[in-house]
């Protein structure tokens, strides 16, 4: 009789385990099925919520624009549809970054920074690439800054424009973005980020954006500036972390091209190309003396 209840115990305890074990694996299947796993990795932890693209990055979404529905009628369902379809994006935008050529690091005052000779062959090679890709521009806009004004001269020599289509603009002379990860020891400029942080910003939502409503032809911007500012672009155009900006490096003259689709979604053609330079005329540090390398 003590056997026959021990058994009885025994097999409710095993029972009751047993269908525990199987409601904890149940769940944790479901769990797996809603997570988006790394392809890369056996992890199963989720894709972080910062990796997620935000579709309203620059508040043009033609959802966020439009009065939102305030019942479920007919009229109000149609009212609606028709105001999405007038914000409605239909044409492409392409933004074309070049970096200045190199230049003399001497004297305090920008306006002693000048190209060096290899600097004026980097903006005359550039000039001629573009003039190749046979580009009808929309827009360019300059840098004030010397080395950025005296690179399209050299440039705009080389392509076809419209001279009324150049502008030229403060918010993109070079400055430091964003305090960089991982952090450089050897640069501490937090007046510098201060300062210059919330210029180079609205730089970016001045030019990055999708198109209005009403473009009906794709669109070509082309932008003469700086390598820190062009990084900073394209990680914040991207939505890779800002301060990631310092991790890439481009060369003097190099064309980066971002492409801003109507959905809103963004995409990388080029960064930092060069490669239409021989090879004796690649540079990406400032020199404090001259050299004569062509």
């Amino acid at each position: 009789m003590v056997v026959c209840n021990n058994l009885r115990k025994f097999s409710a305890v095993a029972i009751g385990t047993g269908a525990g074990l199987a409601v904890y694996y149940y769940q944790r299947l479901r769990e797996l099925d809603n997570t988006v796993q790394n392809s890369w990795t056996n992890s199963n932890r989720p894709i972080s919520e910062a990796a997620i693209w935000d579709s309203d990055w620059d508040c043009r979404d033609p959802s966020s624009i439009v009065r939102p529905l305030k019942n479920d009628t007919p009229q109000e369902q149609n009212r609606y549809n028709s105001e999405l379809e007038k914000m409605s994006v239909k044409a492409t935008r392409h933004v074309v970054l070049v970096r200045h050529g190199q230049y003399l690091d001497v004297g305090e005052h920008d306006k002693d920074h000048h190209l060096t000779e290899l600097g004026r062959l980097q903006a005359k090679y550039t000039g001629q690439r573009l003039h190749a890709l046979g580009i009808k521009w929309d827009k360019i806009i300059v840098s004030t800054m010397t080395r950025a004004q005296e690179t399209s001269e050299l440039l705009l020599k080389e392509i076809e424009y419209d001279p009324e289509k150049v502008k030229h603009c403060n918010y993109l002379r070079e400055g430091a973005p964003i305090p960089p990860q991982p952090p450089v020891s050897h640069w501490r400029v937090e007046k510098s980020f201060f300062r210059d942080g919330a210029r180079i910003e609205a730089a970016f939502r001045r030019y990055f954006h999708r198109a209005r409503p009403e473009q009906e032809h794709d669109s070509y911007t082309l932008i003469i500036g700086h390598a820190n500012v062009i990084r900073y672009f394209v990680c914040r155009a991207l939505q890779i972390p800002p301060e990631a900006w310092l991790r890439m490096n481009i060369n003097h003259g190099s064309i980066t091209w971002l492409t801003i689709n109507p959905s809103g979604n963004v995409s990388i053609k080029h960064l930092g190309e060069s490669g239409y330079m021989p090879a004796k005329c690649l540079s990406n540090r400032i020199p404090r003396e001259i050299k004569n390398v062509v």
